[in-house]
């Protein structure tokens, strides 16, 4: 585990847990850091225990998503993610079959082999370039049904900026994801 060290004219070691996760150790200016460390590593389970309550709130504070919120979700899903696919299928130069909107747990989207798409309602919820990302993800699974280079290099050549709004799944989609359990 990693944490920021902020040395100061103080005489004892404390540490500091924010509610973003960040681990803070506060030191005097001169305490060796082997006598820092070992501070750190003696107080692990303290750390620990606080990270999970921190995040078990963190989890309490997001509401499930209601039925009628899912419905919403679902139908402007419908609406919307369809036209982003016929959007961009001629883009890419490629075709599909159904289209379909779910409550996956573990996936924005996928696609069949035989062209079936299907797309996560919680997309909705996520900023327009984030959604576009996905379709476009998807329907390169039509030229490269994989994930190898040729299927990035795809995805960039439509979305150069891609990995923001990968990155910005991976660090906010899951918290969406969540409250569908």
């Amino acid at each position: 585990m990693d944490f920021t060290l902020i040395r100061s004219r103080r005489k004892s070691i404390s540490i500091e847990i924010h509610s973003n996760a960040q681990v803070i150790v506060r030191a005097p200016i001169q305490m060796p850091n082997e006598k820092i460390q070992a501070f750190f590593e003696k107080k692990q389970k303290w750390i620990q225990s606080h990270l999970a309550h921190l995040q078990a709130n963190q989890m309490e504070a997001q509401p499930k998503w209601t039925k009628a919120e899912l419905d919403a979700l679902i139908h402007q899903a419908q609406q919307y993610i369809p036209e982003r696919v016929a959007h961009f299928a001629p883009i890419l130069g490629v075709d599909y079959q159904k289209i379909s909107i779910g409550t996956q747990r573990s996936r924005w989207g996928s696609c069949s082999s035989t062209g079936n798409l299907r797309f996560n309602c919680v997309l909705m919820a996520c900023p327009a370039p984030v959604l576009d990302y996905v379709v476009v993800h998807e329907l390169c699974h039509r030229k490269q049904m994989n994930h190898s280079a040729l299927f990035w290099q795809e995805v960039a050549h439509i979305i150069p900026e891609y990995q923001i709004h990968r990155t910005w799944l991976k660090e906010h989609g899951g918290r969406l994801i969540d409250r569908l359990r």
